[in-house]
């Protein structure tokens, strides 16, 4: 058996004169960036940057056209209510003029464009017709040549007397109270109205004998 630990070799020495190698330098990291600093607690706040003068002056621009603005609406506000909506409607009463002033067997129609009403004369006398169909409301016209009055709307037809003869209108025209006044004239009052369903043509003021 071969004993071992004769051939180990030792280790050699350095030889005389060379220069043993320099240790490795440690690897050093490049410092951090410091944190930036807070604030203390209960520091006042960093004042925002002035502002400039253009922009002063645009904010003072728009807050006077705002103040303006709304003291212009008050104004107008303030004004319309001092002037109320008021609606200028046609007196009901008026004088229509002398019973001479109409002809036997016509409809005088110069009263129905300012007072919504025909004035009809026959031989007996004179009646006031109401210009509004009994169906939905429209006006009437007087058809002279084929002696009716005809609604635009919907075809309805009444006879001269105002009675209903054709179309949806369920009954007849309507008639104001007309008298005499005191000085001759033909008073029309359109605060009565006679009905002919209702039995009220048989009124006295329903018609005025001539």
């Amino acid at each position: 058996m071969t004993d071992d630990s004769k051939n180990t070799t030792p280790a050699q020495p350095p030889a005389q004169g060379a220069t043993p190698p320099a240790p490795a330098a440690p690897k050093v990291s490049a410092p951090a960036s410091p944190a930036p600093a807070r604030p203390a607690a209960g520091a006042p706040a960093q004042p925002p940057a002035a502002l400039s003068r253009r922009g002063f002056l645009s904010v003072l621009g728009v807050a006077w056209t705002s103040f303006a603005a709304a003291c212009a609406a008050g104004a107008v506000a303030t004004t319309r209510f001092m002037f109320p909506n008021v609606l200028f409607e046609p007196p009901q009463q008026f004088k229509a003029g002398l019973p001479a002033d109409f002809q036997v067997g016509t409809v005088d129609q110069r009263f129905k464009e300012s007072f919504g009403v025909f004035i009809v004369r026959d031989e007996k006398g004179i009646y006031v017709l109401r210009a509004v169909c009994t169906h939905l409301g429209c006006t009437p016209n007087w058809l002279e040549a084929e002696n009716k009055f005809k609604c635009p709307c919907h075809g309805s037809g009444f006879y001269r007397s105002g009675i209903n003869y054709e179309g949806p209108a369920p009954r007849p025209l309507e008639r104001y109270r007309v008298v005499l006044a005191d000085d001759g004239q033909i008073l029309v009052d359109k605060t009565k109205i006679f009905a002919q369903e209702k039995g009220e043509w048989s009124s006295p003021e329903s018609f005025m004998t001539v």
